[in-house]
């Protein structure tokens, strides 16, 4: 709590908050740090299985393979978070889940399954990507105002 909230607080309050404070589990932050770690690399070594899988076997180049290979992590994601395992596997990894594609597959698959009893249009739909919707909001308007930088650096004959 800042200092500017604490003088604001009466003496009670304030020894109230020292109580709770003193009271309150201690974060075990290195083994949440390696946890993250190791799943979020899980996470990454799997996905690039998956991408050498379509390198092999379907001959795709590498740059072609990042496309399946981001619908399959996504496809995978839904699935979990469908059945309840990612939510498991997000409590005990902590950040390490939140790799782009993976975190934003469980935020919209998550929102979508809390809202379905209202319905699939103005539930699944109106509220899948309340969380989500930023991202994608922050996406498109970078990427616009990358490629108006890109035309005007092309047409100065920088690039």
């Amino acid at each position: 709590m800042s200092d500017k909230k604490k003088k604001k607080l009466s003496p009670t309050q304030q020894e109230y908050q020292k109580f709770a404070q003193d009271r309150e589990p201690k974060r075990p932050i290195v083994l949440n740090c390696v946890r993250a770690f190791f799943v979020g690399g899980l996470i990454c070594v799997i996905a690039q299985g998956i991408q050498m899988f379509f390198m092999t076997y379907y001959h795709f180049s590498q740059e072609n393979a990042g496309n399946p290979t981001g619908a399959v992590i996504i496809i995978i994601t839904v699935l979990l978070t469908g059945f309840g395992v990612f939510d498991h596997i997000a409590q005990w990894a902590g950040a390490g889940t939140i790799i782009p594609v993976t975190g934003f597959a469980n935020t919209i698959a998550s929102a979508s399954i809390e809202h379905r009893s209202e319905g699939f249009v103005l539930g699944v739909g109106g509220n899948m990507f309340k969380l989500a919707g930023p991202v994608i909001v922050y996406g498109v308007f970078s990427a616009f105002v990358v490629s108006l930088v890109v035309i005007m650096l092309r047409a100065l004959g920088v690039m």
